[in-house]
């Protein structure tokens, strides 16, 4: 029990992580966008797409250890 703790806490602080990142990619997607880059903007939203789903896989995780 206390290794699925432990590697609960681990996957909190990565999910934790994402967070700023996603707030960042967010950013440069709208600065790509204003800016006239719609291929940067169209990559950035891809990757927005990805930690949404990843953070989505970890969260079930995290919960599923806490059990």
């Amino acid at each position: 029990m206390q290794d699925n703790i432990a590697t609960a806490d681990v996957l909190t602080l990565l999910w934790e992580g994402q967070l700023p990142c996603a707030a960042a990619i967010e950013e440069l997607a709208l600065w790509a966008r204003t800016t006239g880059s719609p291929e940067a903007h169209e990559k950035a939203l891809n990757a927005l797409e990805t930690l949404d789903a990843n953070a989505s896989a970890i969260t079930a995780g995290i919960l599923k250890l806490r059990e």
